[in-house]
């Protein structure tokens, strides 16, 4: 079953939406995560699937994300 987002966690996810469809230009990207992981590396994001890629080419690292396991986008 599916729960709803409420308010404030809807407007949280749009904010995390934009911040990613930005990041997506930039060559390096900082994602924290809600469970406490913070990664670096550049990214690809697919916003009509809430999904994407991270990739740090220097740790040889990659990684899939969702956007709701997102707490913060900084680039």
């Amino acid at each position: 079953m599916v729960r709803p987002a409420n308010d404030a966690e809807f407007a949280q996810i749009q904010q995390v939406i934009a911040r990613l469809k930005e990041a997506r230009r930039q060559p390096n990207v900082r994602l924290a995560f809600k469970d406490g992981r913070i990664y670096d590396g550049a990214i690809t994001f697919v916003e009509r699937l809430g999904t994407g890629r991270l990739i740090n080419v220097d740790r040889e690292f990659a990684m899939g994300f969702n956007v709701y396991d997102i707490r913060a986008v900084e680039y």
